[in-house]
């Protein structure tokens, strides 16, 4: 269940010959193209995502009208899950377990919206620039980079669609310029209409199938009774919530880190003998470090280096009540 609510919390080269270079004021225009685009154009296509040796194919509707956004994305291989965002809300479907799971959309939203809106922040903290014009699904695209000033964040190389400014490719890359990650649409479709259908909920919930509520309670100031030690350079908290999750309704605490580009997630819980393995464990493309201090196991992991997670683990402390 935790990996669904991570997964929500968790959810640009034919180019240009005889370009001048470009200056910061260029790649902040482009970068608020795409943020921008994401939240005003309705779309319709299928991308892929790559992290690690996983492969996923996905298709993703998008439309915004009077009501406000609707969005809907689903696997195409692998099992079968989707997610249907309606303006704030959104409704996680798992039909191999019978689950559905209704969640808030949270500080960063889902691919192609992964670009924040206050862009002009993130010059402190990241170098942006803007690279050559490719190609990225058929379609013209104009490539951003934004390469970390220190070792807390990694580094994003982003392509909008020259045409509306939607984000069409998002690379997620490490100090070496690595791939860890990657989101590229493979085909879409861009202001045209989008057929209702395809924002319709696909499996059909029965009554044997189990809701589960995980929109949980804002905890902030002495509700959350753990606190950011060491908040990193550039990172603010954005979002402390308490939620319960499984059969026993046991009490987890979410709490979101921000750069803007960067979320990192705090999970904080009741420790148990099955959850002994602390320090830093594989889990794949994403590093996640675990701890325990004062009866309870603390999760951090994100989009983000080790170091960054391993300062907000070991800085994070319990607040007295």
């Amino acid at each position: 269940m935790r990996r669904c609510l991570v997964a929500l919390s968790l959810w640009f080269s034919l180019a240009v010959g005889g370009a001048l270079a470009a200056t910061d004021e260029d790649a902040v225009f482009w970068m608020n193209r795409m943020a921008s685009a994401s939240q005003k154009i309705s779309f319709s296509g299928t991308f892929s995502y790559l992290s690690g040796k996983r492969l996923e194919a996905l298709s993703i509707a998008h439309v915004v009208g009077p009501a406000g956004e609707v969005e809907r994305i689903e696997t195409l291989d692998g099992n079968p899950r989707e997610v249907i965002r309606t303006n704030g809300e959104v409704r996680c479907v798992l039909p191999d377990l019978k689950t559905v799971i209704i969640d808030r959309v949270g500080s960063r939203r889902a691919f192609p919206a992964r670009v924040p809106v206050a862009v002009a922040a993130l010059n402190e903290h990241y170098r942006i620039s803007r690279g050559d014009v490719s190609r990225v699904a058929g379609r013209k695209a104009q490539l951003v980079e934004l390469e970390p000033k220190d070792n807390l964040r990694y580094g994003h190389q982003l392509w909008a669609d020259v045409e509306s400014g939607l984000l069409l490719k998002a690379r997620l890359v490490d100090t070496n310029g690595e791939l860890i990650e990657q989101f590229a649409f493979n085909e879409i479709r861009i202001g045209d209409d989008v057929d209702p259908a395809l924002l319709r909920q696909k499996f059909a919930v029965a009554d044997d199938w189990q809701t589960v509520d995980a929109k949980g309670d804002d905890a902030n100031g002495a509700a959350a009774a753990w606190q950011v030690g060491d908040m990193l350079p550039g990172y603010r908290l954005v979002s402390t919530v308490r939620r319960s999750v499984g059969a026993q309704g046991q009490s987890v605490l979410h709490m979101v880190l921000s750069d803007g580009m960067a979320n990192i997630s705090v999970f904080v819980e009741p420790a148990s003998a099955a959850e002994a393995n602390t320090g830093f464990l594989e889990t794949g493309s994403i590093a996640v470090y675990a701890r325990h201090v004062a009866g309870h196991r603390l999760t951090v992991l994100g989009e983000a280096p080790r170091e960054a997670l391993r300062r907000v683990g070991d800085g994070m402390m319990a607040v007295s009540q």
